[in-house]
């Protein structure tokens, strides 16, 4: 029926503030997938080419650290070095606190601010977005440019290849035009789970970053025993995993 019950400790129903909070960890998430895409696929893709170069020992640590650092050691990191120690970046949340967000059109606050034409506030919130989508990227973007690689070394000793370059056509040809294409199956399918994953594990991240999104709610209802909300949160996590799985 749509009801997943009452929170114990806002005294709203918990769809209502899975409403609220989801549009955070979706517009978090979808900036960190897109840029372990920007950075993995390319990263992928030239330390195949370039086997057991610089280039290729680059992508595997790169690799390495993002699959292996924890999420809160490497969230803490960030803010001591770039908010604390060179002030290079904002503190945590979503805004300064002397900034006021825009009326709610869509709830994903770089889409509203825009809709607005509110550019102060715009600035002000992709400078917030950038050490938390950089974090939440890290492991998506080890597993993107491991899937990359792995995949693309296996297309470029296919026949097919073989063939291509016997033919004389260029090298930027047989590795966008024919490898390329074919090695990105894989990448598709684990990246459209790693963006299921991004949306339902943020929890870490949002929590350091004072985000308020659905993992900061959901550690808060955890830490609160709300029950209900723990349980419709694991409703439309499942939901979810369910509905991407079925795209991909």
């Amino acid at each position: 029926h749509g009801d997943l019950g009452m929170s114990l400790v806002s005294r709203r129903p918990v769809l209502t503030d899975i409403a609220q909070y989801a549009p955070a960890t979706v517009e978090l998430a979808s900036v960190a997938f897109l840029l372990a895409l920007a950075v993995g696929l390319p990263l992928g893709v030239v330390a195949a080419v370039w086997r057991d170069s610089w280039v290729d020992n680059f992508a595997r640590a790169v690799s390495l650290i993002g699959v292996s650092a924890p999420t809160f050691w490497l969230a803490f990191i960030m803010l001591a070095i770039f908010y604390g120690w060179l002030d290079l970046a904002p503190g945590p949340g979503q805004l300064d606190p002397v900034s006021f967000p825009p009326d709610r059109v869509t709830g994903l606050l770089l889409v509203d601010t825009v809709l607005a034409e509110d550019w102060d506030t715009f600035h002000d919130a992709v400078a917030h977005l950038v050490l938390p989508s950089i974090v939440l990227a890290s492991a998506t973007l080890g597993l993107i440019t491991r899937t990359t690689r792995a995949a693309m070394l296996d297309a470029l000793s296919q026949d097919y290849v073989r063939v291509a370059r016997a033919k004389g056509l260029l090298r930027r040809v047989v590795v966008l035009g024919h490898a390329a294409p074919n090695a990105m199956l894989p990448v598709v399918t684990l990246g459209g789970l790693a963006y299921a994953n991004l949306l339902s594990g943020a929890v870490l991240t949002e929590t350091v970053f004072s985000w308020p999104g659905l993992g900061r709610y959901t550690y808060q209802s955890a830490v609160a025993l709300d029950f209900p909300a723990i349980m419709g949160i694991t409703m439309i996590v499942a939901i979810v995993f369910v509905v991407v799985n079925i795209v991909v």
